[in-house]
C-alpha cells in the first residue's frame, strides 16, 4: 500500500505531462498540414487560370481570324476554287497556318512570296490609268465620221474622212469629256496626277477663287432684287400721267420732282403742267399759262427749289416752287445768242448750262441767274451733260468730238473722237459719274467708261446701233442699269439698253402698241415709273416692277 501511495502522484503527473505533449503535437501537426494544404490549393489555382487564359487567347485569336476570314476572305493563303476540304466539310474557307510560318522563316523563298517572270510581266506592263486588255480587232477597222451627219463634229479637219477604230473611240471619250466636265473636287484620289496632293488641289483652288474675286468689283453679297435681269423688261402700263389734263400740243418735258410724286411736263401749247403721280388718278396739281415762250424745255433743279423753263427765245423764266412765282430772266449780259431753249442743270443746282452760238457754252449761277463764265469748242455745240456732282461738264457737237470740261478751272481736261461720229447730237452722263453716252446724227450711240475715255482709250465698251435716225434724247436712271435712247424721227423709236449686260431689251418698245413719236422721257428717283412724253400730247407712264420705291 505504501508503494502504491507513493508512486500515485508520479504517474497522475506523467500521464498529464504526456497528455500536454501529444496534444502539442497534433496542434504542431495540424498546422504543418494546413500550411501544404494551402499551398497546394494556389498552386493548382495559379495553373488553373493559366490554362483558362491560354484557352480563352486561343479562342479569341480563332475568333479573330473567322472573322477576318469572313470578312476579307482568307488572308493567310489564296482563295481556290473546286477543291473540297477534306478536314472539315462544314467549313467554307480554310486558313493555312503553315504558310504564316513559311512566310515568316523563308522570307527569300521565290516559290512562296514571288511571283513568276511571266505573272510579274504582266503586272508591271499595266499602268495607272490604262487599260488592262485592248481589243485588237479596233485598230483594224476604219469607220467614215464624214458621211454621218452626228459624226461629222468628231473630225479635226475640213476633209477628214476614214478614222481607225481606236481613234474613234478616243475622239468619242474626249467629246463626252467635253460636253460634261468633271469638277476637280470630285476627283478621286486615284485620279490624282503623281507628286500632287489634295492640299496643293486645295489650296489652288483657293488661290484661284481669291484671284477670281479680286479682278471684280462687284459686291460679293448681294441684296435680293438688286441686279436687274437682262432680255426682258418686267413693266406695267399704267393710267397716262397726263390723263387728268392732256396737252393740245407735242409734249417736249417730262421730269420727276426728287420726292418722285410730283411730275412736271410742258410743250408747245405753253402751258407747264404739275401731276401728283400714283400710277391710278395721277391728280393734276396746277397749270401755269406762259403766253411769251412756247416751251422747248422744263426742268426740275436737282434740289426741288425751282423749275428752269426756256424757249427760242433771248431769255427764260425761273418758277420758285415755294413762293409760286414766275423770274423772266435774259437776254444775257454781253451775249447776243437768240435762242436758250437747250440747258442742262448741275447735280448741285448750283450751275445751268446753255448752248450758245459758235461753239460756246454759257454758264450761269441758279442763285443770281447772271452770266459767271463761257467755254468755247472747235465746232458747233450740239449737246451738254454735267458729270462728278456738277464739278464736271462734257460736251460734244459738230466736229465729232466729246469735250471734258472741269469748271473749277474752267479748261478742258480731255478731247477725244467719238468712234464713228461725224457729228454728236446728244449726251448723257450717269449719276455717279462712271459712264455716259454719246449720240449721233446717224443713229449710232456709243457708251463709254469716262475714267478710260479721260486716259485716252477711246473705244466705247458699247457701240448700240438699233436706231436708224437722229438720236435726240437719252438717259440714264438712278443706278445706271437702264440706259433710254430716243428718237423723235419715228414712231416707236425708242429702245431701253440693260447697261450692265450691254444688250438692248427684247421687249421694248411694247408689241403691237403705237407710242406715236416720242418726244421725251424720264425715270423717278428709284426707277419706280418711267414716263414718257410724245407728239399726240401724251404722257405715257410704265411701273417697272424690278424696283420697289418710286
Amino acid at each position: 500500500m505504501s508503494f502504491l501511495s507513493q508512486n500515485a502522484p508520479e504517474s497522475k503527473s506523467n500521464k498529464r505531462e504526456e497528455v500536454k505533449k501529444q496534444y502539442r503535437d497534433v496542434e504542431d501537426g495540424e498546422e504543418t498540414g494546413s500550411d501544404d494544404d494551402t499551398r497546394g490549393k494556389r498552386r493548382k489555382t495559379e495553373k488553373e487560370t493559366e490554362k483558362e487564359k491560354e484557352k480563352l487567347q486561343e479562342s479569341e485569336l480563332v475568333q479573330m481570324k473567322n472573322l477576318e476570314n469572313s470578312l476579307f476572305g482568307s488572308l493567310y493563303s489564296p482563295l481556290t476554287f473546286g477543291k473540297e476540304e477534306e478536314e472539315d466539310g462544314s467549313a467554307l474557307f480554310h486558313v493555312d497556318r503553315s504558310a504564316v510560318s513559311q512566310t515568316l522563316d523563308h522570307e527569300d523563298d521565290d516559290d512562296d512570296e514571288q511571283l513568276s517572270d511571266e505573272e510579274s510581266g504582266q503586272v508591271v506592263g499595266i499602268r495607272k490609268g490604262e487599260a488592262a486588255w485592248e481589243d485588237e480587232e479596233e485598230k483594224q477597222i476604219n469607220i467614215n465620221i464624214a458621211s454621218v451627219n452626228r459624226l461629222r463634229k468628231l473630225r479635226k479637219e475640213e476633209n477628214e474622212g476614214l478614222i481607225s477604230g481606236s481613234e474613234y473611240i478616243a475622239r468619242l471619250r474626249a467629246h463626252h469629256a467635253k460636253l460634261n466636265p468633271g469638277t476637280d473636287w470630285a476627283r478621286p484620289d486615284s485620279q490624282i496626277v503623281d507628286g500632287e496632293s489634295s492640299d496643293d488641289d486645295d489650296d489652288d483652288t483657293l488661290d484661284g477663287g481669291v484671284d477670281d474675286i479680286l479682278r471684280t468689283n462687284e459686291d460679293l453679297v448681294l441684296k435680293t432684287g438688286n441686279k436687274l435681269c437682262a432680255g426682258r423688261l418686267e413693266y406695267s402700263k399704267l393710267v397716262d400721267a397726263n390723263a387728268a389734263d392732256p396737252s393740245s400740243g407735242p409734249i417736249n418735258s417730262v421730269h420727276f420732282h426728287q420726292n418722285a410724286q410730283l411730275l412736271l411736263t410742258a410743250g408747245l401749247d405753253r402751258r407747264l403742267r404739275f401731276f401728283q403721280i400714283d400710277g391710278k388718278r395721277n391728280t393734276k396739281i396746277q397749270s401755269i399759262f406762259l403766253e411769251d415762250c412756247p416751251i422747248r424745255k422744263a426742268a426740275f433743279l436737282p434740289n426741288g427749289s425751282q423749275v428752269i423753263v426756256s424757249g427760242r427765245r433771248k431769255f427764260f423764266y425761273s418758277f420758285d416752287l415755294e413762293k409760286a412765282k414766275f423770274d423772266k430772266i435774259g437776254p444775257l449780259v454781253g451775249r447776243e445768242e437768240k435762242s436758250l431753249e437747250q440747258f442742262e442743270v448741275s447735280q448741285d443746282s448750283n450751275t445751268i448750262a446753255f448752248v450758245g452760238n459758235e461753239g460756246y457754252i454759257l454758264l450761269v449761277s441758279t442763285k443770281t441767274k447772271e452770266l459767271t463764265g463761257t467755254l468755247k469748242m472747235n465746232g458747233s455745240v450740239r449737246s451738254l451733260a454735267f458729270s462728278d456732282d456738277g464739278k464736271q461738264l462734257l460736251s460734244s457737237g459738230g466736229d465729232g468730238q466729246v469735250y471734258v470740261w472741269d469748271l473749277r478751272t474752267m479748261k478742258c481736261l480731255y478731247k477725244g473722237v467719238d468712234e464713228g461720229s461725224t457729228c454728236g447730237t446728244s449726251l448723257c452722263s450717269s449719276l455717279n459719274g462712271a459712264l455716259f453716252a454719246s449720240g449721233t446724227d446717224r443713229g449710232i450711240v456709243n457708251i463709254y467708261k469716262k475714267s478710260e475715255f479721260v486716259g485716252g482709250k477711246r473705244k466705247p465698251i458699247k457701240t448700240v446701233d438699233n436706231l436708224t435716225s437722229n438720236i435726240d434724247f437719252m438717259k440714264f436712271n438712278h443706278d445706271a442699269q437702264i440706259l433710254a435712247i430716243v428718237s423723235t424721227m419715228n414712231k416707236n423709236s425708242i429702245k431701253l439698253v440693260h447697261v450692265p449686260s450691254l444688250t438692248v431689251f427684247s421687249n421694248w418698245p411694247p408689241p403691237n402698241s403705237t407710242m406715236h413719236y416720242p418726244r421725251c422721257l424720264d425715270f423717278s428717283p428709284g426707277s419706280g415709273f418711267m414716263a414718257m412724253g410724245n407728239a399726240a400730247g401724251k404722257v405715257l407712264l410704265y411701273k417697272l416692277h424690278h424696283y420697289q420705291n418710286a
